[in-house]
């Protein structure tokens, strides 16, 4: 999925693309990730004032898996985005802080979209915001069951002195 940036900016056409792209990337990438679904985009892209404007919003499902417990989320991803491209031998400084230089006039889209969606995706994915995680000792999904695993814990520079204490008990 490529623009030409200088036939847009100059003729001030308007051009729609509708796109399903592969996201096999996306499981080498995050590890994390279980399944995902192709990434649909849809978008327009248009000139004016020898500016190169791309509009549109980008989905996906993606399945990954919970922080906390490994469980499988799912997670519903829309993303709106508006993009303006200037050829850099162009740029005057008169254009919006957000106007992005191009050195080429052929610029391929992909690899932006990509970027966007790795963005969007979360860091930290939760099965949910009160999820319990796994037990630290023996790794139950504490949401599933309660272990009965001693949660109490020793800062392994003092274990020492616990030991002490129970000696003198005695």
């Amino acid at each position: 999925m490529e623009i030409h940036v200088r036939e847009l900016s100059a003729k001030g056409i308007r051009t729609t693309f509708k796109s399903s792209l592969n996201t096999d990337w996306l499981k080498q990438v995050r590890k994390d990730v279980l399944n995902a679904s192709p990434m649909e985009v849809n978008m327009t892209a248009w000139g004016e004032d020898g500016v190169a404007h791309v509009e549109g919003e980008l989905a996906i499902d993606v399945e990954l898996s919970c922080s906390r417990c490994l469980e499988p989320t799912k997670e519903h991803v829309v993303l709106p985005f508006h993009e303006r491209f200037k050829l850099e031998a162009e740029v005057d400084g008169s254009e919006p802080e957000d106007t992005i230089p191009v050195e080429e006039d052929k610029l391929e889209l992909e690899p932006m979209l990509e970027e966007m969606l790795m963005l969007e995706l979360p860091f930290v994915p939760l099965c949910s915001e009160d999820c319990k995680g796994l037990c630290h000792t023996c790794g139950s999904n504490l949401n599933e069951q309660s272990c009965g695993c001693s949660n109490e814990r020793i800062d392994p520079r003092l274990a020492a002195l616990k030991d002490l204490f129970k000696d003198s008990k005695e």
